[in-house]
């Protein structure tokens, strides 16, 4: 154990250096994803940086989809103990204001480039806590909270600059730290009760007065493991919504949906609807490294430091027939209706995923689409 800058402010939780984890489960995690949202839909972006202190390691991902092509690029590089500067090789997240400020840069690795500050439009709000359990452990026991906001810079593919700015921008990011598979795969021991398939629902949107949040998890037989729903108004009211029903809209033969139909009512009892429609779409286990993407597995030691660049043809059945297997990020836009008939218009990230069966959607195998 080694002692870093951190250890000069009295922030400690354990007897140990700030930068030594209180567990040591090799899967523990600490990291950042945001996603950069052109309200029209030309382009979006998707990237990360995350810490993994039992296997040495950190790494981050940078991800745009324009047109029907995403690519990615990819940095890994050894641990270091200095947790005040975030940076893998020339990736870099700069803490303006905390809470508030971010600034973002990747310096030109594989063709790609990246100069973006964030700003919060709202508060960041904790989530409520996170956690998936086999038989004999924990794979998922998480601590995150979210924000929306927007961005301004640039993003340069190829020397293609893509402008971003507050007023044609919307985003959400989160923090997230815990357990979680990462790195290379772990020896099986005595099989384990299989993974039976999960629907989520996650929607962080930004609205002129309030930000919304809604994340559901269910497990093939619509069992809800993860709920949330509340609207976080300007004036600081935290306003709690119950009741949701959601029904998502797909396109025909596959699973990835172009819409969502949302009902859910306050406490007093009014029902509200919520339609979002689908600008644009990236799956993110096409580059992003998280759940079934073939191409990166975050944490995963690669010698030192470390970028490559990889891309996925859209319009390549072969490629989009592993789609399904993993969830699907989207610019979103939405109309929140109130029972009086009042209308108000939002946009930010619309992420869905069906894997395996759900019953209640109709999908009673892995291989089921919709009609």
């Amino acid at each position: 154990m080694n002692l870093s800058p951190l250890d000069e402010y009295p922030i400690h939780q354990v007897p140990a250096p700030i930068t030594s984890p209180a567990t040591s489960d090799r899967n523990f995690y600490d990291r950042s994803y945001f996603n950069v949202l052109d309200r029209d839909g030309r382009f979006m972006a998707l990237t990360g940086i995350g810490y993994y202190p039992r296997l040495g390691v950190k790494d981050a991902y940078f991800l745009v989809r324009r047109g029907d092509t995403q690519t990615a690029v990819h940095l890994s590089d050894a641990l270091d103990d200095d947790r005040f500067h975030q940076n893998v090789n020339g990736y870099r997240l700069d803490v303006v204001e905390p809470l508030q400020e971010l600034h973002l840069t990747l310096a030109e690795t594989e063709g790609v480039s990246a100069d973006l500050t964030w700003r919060g439009l709202y508060p960041a709000a904790l989530e409520r806590p996170h956690e998936m359990l086999t038989e004999r452990r924990v794979t998922l026991q998480a601590c995150r909270f979210a924000q929306v906001g927007s961005w301004h810079g640039w993003i340069e593919i190829d020397g293609d600059r893509l402008t971003v700015d507050h007023t044609t921008s919307v985003g959400s990011r989160d923090r997230s730290w815990g357990i979680r598979p990462v790195g290379e795969p772990e020896p099986a021991g005595r099989p384990d009760a299989a993974f039976g398939g999960m629907w989520w629902l996650y929607l962080p949107l930004a609205f002129d007065d309030y930000q919304l949040f809604l994340i559901l998890q269910e497990d093939p037989d619509g069992h809800r493991s993860l709920y949330d729903c509340t609207r976080r108004w300007r004036d600081g009211r935290v306003e709690q919504l119950d009741g949701v029903r959601a029904t998502i809209h797909y396109t025909p033969g596959t699973r990835i949906p172009y819409g969502a139909h949302v009902e859910f009512m306050n406490r007093a009892g009014d029902r509200i609807q919520l339609d979002v429609e689908s600008k644009l779409f990236a799956p993110i286990a096409f580059g992003s490294g998280y759940g079934g993407d073939s191409s990166w597995a975050h944490g995963t030691w690669k010698g030192g430091p470390f970028s490559e660049r990889v891309s996925f043809d859209l319009t390549d059945p072969a490629v989009m027939a592993r789609a399904p297997f993993s969830l699907i990020d989207h610019v979103g836009t939405a109309v929140c209706t109130e029972s009086d008939g009042r209308t108000s218009e939002g946009a930010g990230l619309f992420e869905h995923g069906v894997i395996g069966p759900h019953h209640p959607s109709g999908f009673s195998d892995w291989t089921d689409v919709a009609d």
